[in-house]
């Protein structure tokens, strides 16, 4: 059976109206992580579950209507960590370009489903609750931004939920500052402050997990 919570709906508006927002999960894990020292550390595990897994399963227990993992880098080791998750994988060729190649296809993704909002999640963060990924989704809901961005300690962290109108924006980013200029930049961003020090725990080096306890 599929590894995957019962969705809670969220009431909100398509950037500004009153109908009920379809937000969907866009999983970021094509990259090479170049500076973890011995293997793909998407596939490091955690209490004996691989990074990637842990971070997918946060989108999965949280209320996002739909889900789409994006890989690249040893993509069917990835695609086998995924196995009976509910959700859709696909796949970056051009991932050894960066993150933003990763990105342009999650944005893609949103756009054929016609999502309202993405939340972009990243396949190095295994420590985020998904109660986290569902206040993204209610402050987008009340209109509180069409950015929204989770803090911990007033240090802004990771996932980061995008309205549909930033779709264009995002699709031309490059190299791998993914979506951070559109998060400094624009004035429609917000920040919000959560009980979550997942938010700021990803895992760059070997040393990372031996930081983290989970």
């Amino acid at each position: 059976m599929p590894d995957r919570s019962e969705p809670n709906p969220i009431s909100g508006g398509r950037d500004g109206d009153s109908e009920s927002a379809e937000v969907g999960g866009v999983l970021l894990a094509a990259g090479e992580g170049t500076r973890f020292e011995g293997g793909n550390k998407l596939l490091a595990e955690v209490e004996g579950t691989p990074i990637v897994r842990r971070a997918a399963k946060t989108l999965c227990r949280s209320s996002v209507d739909d889900i789409v993992a994006v890989v690249g880098h040893e993509a069917d080791r990835v695609n086998e960590a995924l196995t009976d998750l509910d959700l859709t994988v696909r796949p970056n060729e051009n991932f050894a370009a960066g993150q933003s190649t990763s990105v342009r296809v999650g944005v893609d993704a949103a756009e054929n489903a016609d999502w309202d909002a993405v939340v972009f999640m990243l396949g190095d963060m295994p420590f985020v609750s998904p109660t986290t990924v569902d206040t993204l989704r209610a402050a987008y809901a009340n209109g509180d931004g069409t950015i929204v961005v989770p803090t911990y300690e007033e240090q802004r962290g990771n996932p980061v939920l995008f309205g549909r109108r930033h779709y264009d924006a995002l699709a031309t980013v490059s190299g791998d500052r993914g979506g951070r200029r559109l998060i400094e930049d624009h004035a429609n961003a917000v920040r919000i402050d959560v009980d979550d020090s997942g938010v700021r725990r990803d895992v760059d080096y070997r040393a990372d997990l031996e930081e983290t306890t989970g």
